[in-house]
């Protein structure tokens, strides 16, 4: 069963000067962990927006819990709970105003729903009659979703819930949206972060707007066809533009600490042949090892092609 369908969604702005979607369509189904993966610009917040009812898309249709996101939207908005990107519950509200608050809107109360959120409340109960403005980056986030969570909602949208917070609050965040999943939510959770990719079921990637990919995190990394290498030397800036102009080389980005580089012919000579060339070049400590692609990497190959 899908409980979220889009067929060839777009949304402009500007008087359809500026494309944010374009043609988009996917599906998540019941009970799954889905991810939408892109950089800021990529139409995420639209589609989430979209499919919250918050927004009408300029063509195509969608449905959530098999139901029309333009004609239905009331029904929609009783049975999702969506965590904008930007904080947005009420600052000068304690955290136990905020939760009553958002239960009141759905006619329940916190106590009804304890046990949907009470692994993440258990954190915020000691800051329980602290204002929300002035809870930290993780604890404003455990509140939202908390709030999310309140009414007991069938599928939660997240859109880029971990921006902007530390590691750490990141990681338990992750680990509090696979507890959520094994009591059935269904969840879609978009972000900027390539490394979170790994933690969803299923993810498409997209960018200006439109879908590259849509599947596994491992089949995704899978489909990746060449070899790959990473590539460091003294000089890291003058070692990119020497990779970028060196004929034996497809593609060069910069990733932290290496560079990830392809060859345009697989032969295994070309390892020796580049760390010659870069030898030429005057780069000292140089280091060339195959390694394996990660979703970044499949997201910039996919651009590029």
């Amino acid at each position: 069963m899908k409980d979220v369908i889009l067929n060839n969604i777009s949304k402009t702005y500007n008087k359809g000067i500026v494309q944010a979607v374009n043609a988009v369509s996917f599906h998540v189904d019941k009970g799954e962990l889905f991810g939408l993966i892109g950089p800021d610009g990529a139409g995420k917040t639209s589609i989430f927006r979209i499919l919250t009812t918050l927004l009408l898309p300029n063509g195509g249709t969608a449905s959530v819990n098999g139901f029309d996101v333009v004609k239905d939207y009331k029904t929609i908005r009783k049975n999702v709970g969506y965590m904008p990107g930007r904080f947005s519950l009420y600052q000068d509200l304690s955290v136990q105003e905020n939760l009553n608050f958002f239960a009141s809107i759905f006619n329940t109360s916190v106590k009804e729903n304890y046990d949907l959120i009470k692994d993440i409340y258990i954190q915020l109960e000691p800051f329980k009659d602290r204002r929300a403005g002035k809870l930290s980056g993780g604890m404003k986030q455990k509140l939202a979703l908390c709030c999310a969570l309140i009414h007991r909602p069938t599928i939660l949208f997240l859109d880029e819930p971990t921006t902007g917070v530390d590691v750490v609050s990141r990681k338990e965040f992750w680990e509090m949206l696979k507890r959520l999943k094994q009591q059935g939510i269904t969840i879609l959770v978009s972000t900027p972060y390539m490394d979170e990719a790994t933690l969803c079921e299923r993810i498409a990637l997209i960018q200006d707007g439109r879908i590259m990919s849509i599947d596994t995190p491992e089949n995704i990394i899978g489909k990746f066809s060449e070899s790959l290498f990473a590539v460091k030397s003294d000089n890291m800036g003058s070692l990119l533009q020497d990779l970028k102009n060196t004929g034996i080389i497809k593609s060069c980005n910069a990733f932290g600490a290496y560079h990830h580089v392809t060859f345009k012919d697989n032969n295994q000579n070309m390892n020796e042949k580049l760390i010659r060339v870069l030898e030429e070049k005057q780069h000292t400590n140089i280091e060339l090892k195959p390694i394996t692609p990660t979703i970044e990497d499949c997201f910039i190959k996919l651009m590029e092609d």
